[in-house]
C-alpha cells in the first residue's frame, strides 16, 4: 500500500514548496480591504481612491504585497487540465461503473452481513463520484483524438475484473460470493489508488487533484476493510 502513502506524500510536498503561496492569493486567503482606508497608515494610499486592494501574504521571511484586484488575478496558478487530468477522470468513471456493478451483486449472493455492508458503502460513495467526475468533463471535454476514443478497456486500467472473473462472480452465492468478492473488489481498489497516484503526479487540474486525493483516502480504508475481513 506504498501507493496510498506516496501520492498524498509526494502532493503535500509540492503544494508546501511551490502552489501555496500563488494559490493563496488565487483562492482568497488574503486580505480583500474592499476600499477601506486606515488614517493612520500613510502607506495605504492603494486604498484612498476607492479602490479595493488585496493583501497577499509573503512567503516565510518575506514582507506581505498590495495587489489590485487584476495583480492578485493574474498570480492564479495555470491549473488547465492536461492530459494525465483527463485520463484519469474518464478512466476512473469506468472504473467506478465496474465496482458498481459487483457491489450490486452482494444484497441477494453475499452471506456475511460485513461484505453486504461493504458493498453499500461502495456503492454509496462511488457512484457520487461518478457524477462528480461526469460534470467535470461536461465543464472540461477531453480534446478528441484521432481515433479510438479514450482508449480505456478492462485490461488497460489497472484492477478491473475480467469478463470470466465477473461471471463467476455473478454465479457465485454465499461464501464463495464473500470470497471472490473481497478478492476481486481489493484489487480493484489497489488498480484505484494506482491510477488516483498517477493523475496526483502528472495531472494540473485542482479539481482532479481533490477528487484523486478522496479516492486515495476512501479505498485506503476499505482495502484495509477487506483484508482485514478476508
Amino acid at each position: 500500500m506504498d501507493m496510498a502513502k506516496d501520492p498524498r506524500g509526494r502532493k503535500a510536498r509540492e503544494t508546501r514548496r511551490g502552489r501555496f503561496p500563488a494559490a493563496a492569493v488565487a483562492a482568497g486567503l488574503l486580505l480583500v480591504l474592499a476600499g477601506c482606508q486606515d488614517e493612520d497608515r500613510p502607506g495605504a494610499a492603494a486604498a484612498e481612491d476607492g479602490r479595493p486592494v488585496v493583501v497577499a501574504p509573503g512567503k516565510p521571511g518575506e514582507k506581505a504585497r498590495t495587489l489590485t484586484p487584476e495583480q492578485a488575478a493574474g498570480e492564479k496558478p495555470d491549473d488547465t487540465p492536461n492530459a494525465a487530468d483527463h485520463a484519469y477522470v474518464q478512466g476512473m468513471i469506468e472504473h467506478h461503473r465496474q465496482a458498481l456493478t459487483m457491489s450490486a451483486l452482494a444484497p441477494q449472493r453475499a452471506s456475511a452481513d460485513g461484505v453486504k455492508r461493504l458493498a453499500e458503502r461502495i456503492a454509496a460513495a462511488q457512484q457520487p463520484e461518478i457524477g462528480a467526475m461526469e460534470r467535470w468533463l461536461a465543464r472540461h471535454p477531453a480534446p478528441q483524438a484521432g481515433s479510438g476514443g479514450h482508449g480505456h478497456g478492462h485490461g488497460a486500467m489497472p484492477g478491473m475484473a475480467t469478463e470470466q472473473q465477473l461471471r463467476e462472480l455473478t454465479g457465485a452465492t454465499g461464501a464463495d460470493f464473500d470470497r471472490l468478492f473481497l478478492k476481486l473488489m481489493t484489487a480493484h481498489h489497489e488498480g484505484a489508488l494506482k491510477m488516483a497516484g498517477q493523475a496526483l503526479a502528472g495531472g494540473n487540474n485542482v479539481a482532479v487533484e481533490e477528487m484523486a486525493t478522496e479516492v486515495v483516502a476512501t479505498q485506503t480504508a476499505e482495502v484495509h476493510r477487506m483484508r482485514a475481513m478476508g
